[in-house]
């Protein structure tokens, strides 16, 4: 009984585990390693490496072995669509194949100041972290080498691929620095002193020497001329994969009414949504931009795939 009450008002108060959606802490990513069997009998193709691994990868890709046959989705090779199962069923169905080789997988993590906003649960910066530890569980568990660029806009750290818990812990933690770090500078920094996601790109395309897949995980909001280029000349290069994170307030106007925001230099500006066309406005400009990385991965084959914040984020990542 003493032993109890002692313990109830005396023990030392434990750290907090969460970041409350402000900024991803080590053991809230180490949480998504729960959510890797949600993922596994999801399907996509990646790019092999050379080296021959052990087991049968969760990523499916082009090999030898018929893995099996499902409804075609967008953004599959056409060259995998088995013509005679389409001509039969009225619908086209595509080839899935096993492969047994260890693969170059690595993860582009956009943490710049654009990503330090949201309005349901967390933020974009914290969904997008949470993606990157759920794919390195991912690949640590079916034995893929996993790579990471972490991207802040002034600052990167590249791990080299590897397969060692170790690793991945060494990578969660770096990743939760950054989180934590891009807080204390949320607004964009002076014009000419942030670097363009298109700088990493460049590195990667670099840093590849064979195939590999790279997830790029971003919300995208400057998707210039430069970084659609280096994207493309990536694309031709490996597997890529564009995750667009977004939040609600993205997907749909506010409601009408007068709302204050803070500018990036720190102004405060006051917006009015009480007109109807003001939202449509509004709602279309976001719809716009995602459509036009939509257009761009379809064009240069790359896989695309909207992710929205509030939401469960292992649910909607059906790209696997």
């Amino acid at each position: 009984m003493l032993k109890s009450l002692k313990n109830k008002f005396f023990k030392k108060p434990q750290a907090d585990k969460s970041g409350n959606g402000l900024f991803a802490t080590v053991e809230e990513l180490i949480e998504q390693k729960q959510y890797v069997s949600y993922l596994k009998n999801f399907h996509h193709r990646l790019a092999v490496s050379r080296q021959a691994g052990d087991v049968k990868s969760a990523f499916k890709g082009r090999g030898i072995e018929l893995e099996e046959l499902r409804a075609y989705n967008y953004g599959d090779d056409v060259r995998d669509i088995d013509w005679r199962v389409t001509a039969r069923k009225l619908a086209p169905f595509t080839r899935l194949y096993a492969e047994e080789k260890d693969r170059e997988i690595y993860v582009l993590l956009d943490l710049s100041p654009y990503m330090v906003f949201g309005t349901r649960k967390e933020l974009k910066s914290v969904a997008a972290a949470k993606i990157a530890a759920l794919i390195g569980w991912l690949c640590l568990e079916n034995k893929d080498r996993f790579g990471l660029y972490l991207f802040s806009g002034t600052q990167s750290h590249l791990f080299k691929p590897s397969n060692s818990r170790g690793g991945m812990i060494a990578m969660l933690k770096k990743i939760s620095a950054y989180t934590k770090n891009i807080l204390q500078s949320p607004t964009a920094p002076a014009s000419g002193q942030a670097e363009s996601v298109s700088v990493p790109l460049k590195v990667l395309s670099k840093v590849i020497k064979g195939q590999a897949t790279v997830f790029v995980i971003s919300d995208f909001s400057d998707f210039s001329d430069d970084l659609q280029k280096d994207l493309a000349h990536l694309s031709r290069k490996c597997r890529v994969f564009c995750i667009d994170v977004f939040d609600a307030l993205e997907e749909h106007a506010p409601q009408a009414g007068e709302y204050m925001v803070s500018s990036g230099d720190g102004k405060s500006l006051i917006f009015n949504t009480t007109s109807k066309a003001y939202r449509t406005e509004y709602q279309d400009y976001f719809i716009a931009r995602r459509q036009k990385v939509r257009d761009f991965c379809l064009r240069f084959g790359a896989r695309y795939l909207e992710v929205m914040t509030g939401a469960d984020l292992h649910k909607q990542l059906k790209i696997f």
